[in-house]
């Protein structure tokens, strides 16, 4: 290999390092809210406008693992998969489904979620119903 494309390579690697480094250390919490602090009390009262229903579920589980490309990080069973930089989200954590609300779900399915895998979905991949449905099918883990 050439001098420059030596550097380049480990440059690369070198960089891929410090930012799977960055997104192990950014949330050391589960449990910390993924919302900005200045804008999570708001997020927090956002209720889903959708009444929860099976359809909706049904609907929220065909997204999760079609085009919301839910499963791939998350899994079938919600426990998350296993990635290098930062774990995913155990939807079956009964503690982190009561403490987080729709309206923050609804947030991270918008933003994404700053130091983690987790990339906006509503309004690239999914609408904003689907995020909904989604969220619907997401809190039947709890417990699991």
């Amino acid at each position: 290999m050439p001098p420059l494309e030596q550097v380049l390579h480990a440059s690369v690697i070198i960089l891929l390092g410090l930012l799977s480094q960055t997104a192990q250390a950014f949330h050391k919490d589960v449990y910390e809210p993924r919302v900005p602090k200045e804008i999570l009390a708001r997020e927090q009262k956002i209720e889903s406008p959708y009444p929860v229903t099976r359809d909706r579920i049904e609907e929220g589980r065909k997204i999760y693992v079609g085009a919301g490309y839910c499963v791939t990080c998350h899994s079938n069973n919600g426990k998350g998969v296993n990635l290098p930089g930062h774990a995913s989200r155990d939807f079956t954590d009964a503690k982190w489904q009561k403490i987080r609300t729709d309206g923050e779900l609804m947030w991270v399915l918008k933003n994404g979620s700053p130091g983690t895998g987790m990339p906006m979905r509503v309004g690239i991949d999914i609408s904003e119903e689907d995020g909904w449905n989604v969220i619907q099918y997401i809190r039947t883990f709890e417990g699991r």
